[in-house]
């Protein structure tokens, strides 16, 4: 007998980001950067288990992993039912020229529409407002400030 396995829909993304994987990996699970570059209120607690808040508590989760140049969390936007078990990012990041690469893999979408949805807005509310955090130069006089 074969069963019919369904498999969630998920993406795998990649974006470069002028910084060193230490600063890219800052920019991610430091609250206060992440309030900054997104505009939106934060909370990640930098533990496994710890708790993760972004774009003033629109999605929410866990962390899975924080570790060297890698980083998950559960994500499960506010407008997902009760029902609809979290989705899951995880992060890797490695030096490359000048920068960072990172991949993003996104897995356990509800439907391929909210998939859709998160592949343009990885670009738009994620890493396109990094980059332009980090073209102001504020991300490094802020960072020395709290240094």
């Amino acid at each position: 007998m074969k069963v019919n396995q369904h498999k969630a829909p998920s993406l795998s993304l990649q974006f470069f980001v002028n910084a060193t994987p230490d600063e890219v990996m800052e920019l991610l699970t430091n609250a206060e950067f992440i309030k900054e570059w997104s505009g939106g209120d934060a909370l990640i607690e930098k533990k496994v288990g710890g708790q993760f808040m972004m774009f003033d508590g629109w999605v929410k989760g866990n962390i899975i992993k924080i570790a060297g140049k890698e980083l998950a969390y559960s994500w499960k936007p506010s407008n997902w039912s009760k029902e609809t078990p979290p989705s899951e990012v995880h992060y890797k990041l490695k030096a490359v020229t000048q920068g960072t690469e990172v991949t993003v893999e996104h897995n356990n979408f509800p439907n391929k529409k909210e998939m859709e949805s998160h592949k343009k807005g990885w670009e738009e509310h994620f890493f396109g407002p990094i980059g332009e955090y980090l073209q102001t130069g504020i991300y490094k006089e802020q960072k020395s400030k709290r240094q």
